[in-house]
């Protein structure tokens, strides 16, 4: 497809293909939840407060490289300083996705 976006997703030690397009959800947190059915995922709703989106990434580039808002806050609260340790909220749907590999890891709360 013309622009589209494409990345893995490892949810539960399965991997899936997921393709869409820029724009297409207001960020990662919104796809995630509306493709694969997650419960208590992404609980303020996309503050980057509650860290229940986390995710680990591998392979995303350009601007959202950057931790921005209320992420990294969040994140050394709860002890994560790889820099590879994401809120899914913070990342938007961009081609700065493209080719990446994103792990849901489990949810502490």
């Amino acid at each position: 497809m013309k622009n589209s976006i494409q990345f893995t997703v490892i949810e539960d030690g399965q991997n899936q293909q997921i393709e869409t397009f820029h724009g297409a959800y207001p960020n990662l947190m919104y796809l995630l939840k509306d493709k694969l059915f997650l419960n208590s995922f992404g609980e303020c709703g996309g503050m980057g407060k509650c860290a229940t989106c986390i995710v680990k990434t591998t392979g995303i580039k350009g601007n959202s490289v950057t931790k921005d808002r209320n992420e990294p806050n969040t994140l050394i609260k709860l002890g994560h300083t790889e820099e590879n340790i994401r809120l899914s909220c913070q990342l938007f749907i961009t081609q700065d996705l493209e080719g990446a590999q994103i792990e849901i890891l489990e949810n502490i709360f």
